[in-house]
């Protein structure tokens, strides 16, 4: 029986929560990112104008934080699954990386209702890797990173089955219900 290659072994290598607004909704995404994560909420400032959301070049239009903890990311995937039902479109999922957007926080187990808040919601951003990309990122010496080393579609669906039974639906099944 061989052993797996190591450096072909999928995992998650962050995941992202933002939200969006501007002015005070964008106080209010500050502090349901900073009750969902409990770290340091970093603001994003906009390069367009966008005159029907009030949005300039450099003005603040929303906000992200970043989590690597492994044992924090299960946890909230967890969570943030079980919002979703445990079902994730198929049309969400691309090459490295799946997105999705939970429409109320309150939906999400274990987060109440906060009325400074009020009713928002947020997006998810999952990043997967595999060893070695980091050699694509250094400053000194960097590698190239070849195309075969990148997740693909279907390993990220595997690793999701398995790891947090969650069930992928294709987007025709999806017409019926949310997702």
């Amino acid at each position: 029986m061989e052993k797996a290659n190591p450096s072909r072994e999928v995992e998650i290598e962050k995941i992202v929560l933002n939200c969006g607004g501007i002015g005070d909704k964008l106080e209010k995404s500050v502090k349901l990112l900073k009750m969902i994560s409990g770290k340091k909420v970093l603001k994003t400032t906009s390069t367009r104008r966008i005159p029907g959301f009030g949005i300039s070049p450099g003005k603040e239009s929303g906000c992200k934080v970043t989590l690597r903890n492994k044992k924090e990311i299960i946890y909230l995937l967890k969570k943030f699954f079980a919002a979703e039902s445990n079902q994730i479109s198929s049309k969400k999922i691309v090459n490295n990386h799946f997105s999705f957007g939970i429409p109320e926080y309150i939906e999400v187990p274990g987060l109440e209702y906060d009325r400074d808040i009020g009713i928002i919601g947020f997006d998810v951003t999952v990043v997967f890797s595999r060893k070695g990309k980091r050699v694509k990122l250094k400053k000194i010496k960097r590698g190239k990173y070849p195309k075969k080393q990148e997740v693909t579609k279907e390993e990220i669906i595997t690793y999701l089955n398995k790891n947090f039974g969650l069930e992928v639906i294709e987007w025709l099944q999806v017409i019926g219900g949310r997702c």
